[in-house]
């Protein structure tokens, strides 16, 4: 999932400055490689749940994602009551025995609202659409002040779990690829190094 961020973000840096129609430049210049420069993945969030104006925002960015020939291959379903999310994950839970249930509850890391994408795999490249969705997603959130993470177990616990996946109600034959926890950051995570030796020009 890292890699596929790190192919995708450079696609995303104009999308996500278009798509939500910034044009403010911040005192050094640009509010789009701040933002992405500034952003980290948060998983220590305040109890304080996203309002629903901020989401619809933040969704409106993702949707405006790039998409092969425009297909927009992605289903996305927003889970933002705790009644609902507590439902989710005791289906989980119960589909998913062989590990502890606390540990496929907390799976979340505490989010107050979740995103859960799922791609239409009748198409060769949805996988990458949904990565494009998602960094949008993730690079607007941050510009709000609303941090985000983006996960990888909760995917695999649901779709062990037909219930969890008829809560949702995805469309027949979408499967879920990217679980996004998104709400206001309650740590400040310092930055990973990243590796430039990956990165060449072929000459």
């Amino acid at each position: 999932m890292k890699t596929l961020k790190t192919i995708l973000a450079g696609v995303c840096l104009a999308a996500a400055a278009t798509s939500c129609n910034q044009t403010v430049q911040t005192e050094s210049g640009n509010a789009v490689i701040e933002t992405i420069m500034a952003r980290r993945s948060i998983r220590k969030y305040k109890a304080e749940p996203v309002d629903r104006e901020t989401m619809n925002r933040i969704l409106e960015c993702g949707i405006n994602a790039p998409s092969g020939m425009n297909k927009q291959s992605w289903e996305v379903r927003v889970v933002d009551d705790p009644a609902v999310m507590d439902q989710i994950k005791e289906l989980m839970a119960a589909s998913n025995p062989e590990i502890p249930a606390e540990a496929v509850k907390g799976c979340f890391r505490g989010a107050p609202t979740m995103v859960f994408i799922a791609n239409d795999p009748a198409y060769d490249f949805s996988v990458i659409d949904c990565g494009l969705l998602s960094e949008n997603i993730m690079l607007s959130a941050w510009s709000l002040g609303v941090g985000s993470v983006c996960l990888g177990s909760p995917v695999r616990f649901i779709k062990n779990s037909p219930e969890a996946l008829a809560r949702l109600g995805f469309s027949e034959g979408y499967n879920p690829v990217i679980c996004i926890g998104l709400g206001y950051a309650d740590e400040a995570p310092e930055a990973k190094p990243r590796d430039w030796n990956k990165v060449r020009f072929v000459e």
